[in-house]
C-alpha cells in the first residue's frame, strides 16, 4: 500500500485556501485538496489568548512529497507561523490510495 500523508492546514480565508490548493494541485505536490470551510480557531499568540475565524484545507499526497509540499505551503501562505500538520494514513481504499500516489509524481 502506498505510504500516503494528510495534510492538514488553516490559513487566513477562503482565497487564500483556493490559492494554495489550486498551486499544489497544478504543481503535483498534492492529488487533491479540500477546502473545508470557516472555522474557530482559539490560541494563545504572543502571549495574549486570540480568537480568529479561519478556513481549513486538507491536502492528500506521499511521503516523497511532504517536505516540498510543506516548502510551497509556506512561500504562498500569509501567516508568520502557519498551521501545517502531516498524519500519517494508515488505510483506506487502496484504488483511492494508489490514485493519491499517481498523482503525486514529480
Amino acid at each position: 500500500m502506498p505510504e500516503i500523508k494528510l495534510i492538514y492546514v488553516t490559513v487566513a480565508n477562503s482565497e487564500e485556501a483556493e490559492k494554495i490548493a489550486m498551486a499544489v494541485v497544478s504543481e503535483r505536490l498534492a492529488a487533491c485538496a479540500n477546502i473545508l470551510g470557516t472555522i474557530k480557531s482559539v490560541y494563545h499568540w504572543n502571549g495574549k489568548l486570540e480568537q480568529a475565524t479561519e478556513v481549513a484545507l486538507l491536502l492528500k499526497t506521499r511521503q516523497s512529497v511532504v517536505d516540498p509540499l510543506i516548502s510551497r505551503i509556506r512561500q504562498l501562505h500569509s501567516y508568520e507561523c502557519p498551521a501545517i500538520v502531516v498524519v500519517p494514513v494508515l488505510g483506506g481504499n487502496v484504488e483511492f490510495l494508489t490514485w493519491v500516489e499517481s498523482e503525486t509524481s514529480i
